[in-house]
């Protein structure tokens, strides 16, 4: 795009902005003019990122906020509010796995825990975040979810269902916000070279059969996923809803 302010005077949301794809997204929004309130559940990584976002001379700040909490949810957008006044686009990109191994050695604390950061937290920031957007005269959200979606992995079930979920959800709140002229659409990444897909590739074995899934026979970089987050929140995409759209090398993405 030309105009590189297209978020002038706008306030973006990235929940989970400290690392990886969720620091680059923030970035780019930031670059591309909007105000960014960055967030993740340290104190440490705030400050580093917000530090390293503000030499760069953008427009940001942060705090913490454990997006699994409904008082640091609450506290979140209240933050946002008090400091910026209004909320135009949020991005929803927390998200845990916190066991590898079969299905059915899944405890029921660690399901919970999953489907709690990964999907319910979603909907109820998109709760609190939608009638301030709707104040705004409309908004766009980006649900976060993973090719784990649509090719699950037999080590990686909680997680994989907990992706899945997301796909239907990001189709749901499109069709409910529509009438508030809030658009949701969701980005499945596939393996991006983050810390959080280490787990994905411990080892050269691991990580050679990871490239089996992609055109592209590479991991992907943070960087490589930003330019669709920014389009998708833009007037250029006014006409694009409820898609859930493949961000993974050339790996098709289909239930």
């Amino acid at each position: 795009m030309e105009n590189k302010k297209i978020f002038d005077q706008q306030v973006a949301l990235v929940i989970g902005s400290t690392h990886g794809i969720g620091l680059a997204i923030a970035r780019r929004l930031a670059q591309d003019g909007a105000t960014v309130l960055l967030n993740s559940r340290n104190q440490e990584n705030v400050d580093r990122a917000v530090r390293e976002l503000t030499e760069e001379g953008l427009n940001v700040s942060g705090t913490t906020c454990h997006v699994g909490k409904a008082e640091d949810r609450e506290r979140l957008v209240e933050t946002a509010l008090k400091r910026y006044g209004k909320i135009n686009v949020l991005i929803c990109n927390a998200a845990v796995n916190p066991f590898v191994g079969p299905l059915l050695e899944t405890t029921k604390e660690i399901w919970d825990k999953v489907l709690g950061v990964n999907v319910t937290s979603y909907f109820l920031m998109a709760k609190l975040v939608v009638p301030h957007m709707q104040k705004q005269g409309g908004g766009s959200i980006i649900i976060c979810t993973s090719l784990a979606a649509f090719r699950p992995h037999p080590n990686f079930g909680a997680y994989c269902v907990s992706k899945t979920a997301l796909l239907s959800l990001t189709q749901v709140l499109a069709m409910a916000l529509q009438p508030m002229n809030i658009r949701v659409n969701g980005l499945a990444f596939g393996g991006i070279n983050t810390r959080f897909s280490n787990v994905f590739r411990k080892t050269p074995k691991q990580e050679k059969e990871m490239m089996t899934y992609y055109g592209i026979p590479r991991i992907g970089e943070p960087e490589e996923c930003v330019g669709i987050a920014s389009f998708l929140c833009s007037p250029d995409a006014s006409y694009i809803n409820g898609e859930n759209i493949v961000v993974s090398g050339g790996s098709h993405g289909r239930l």
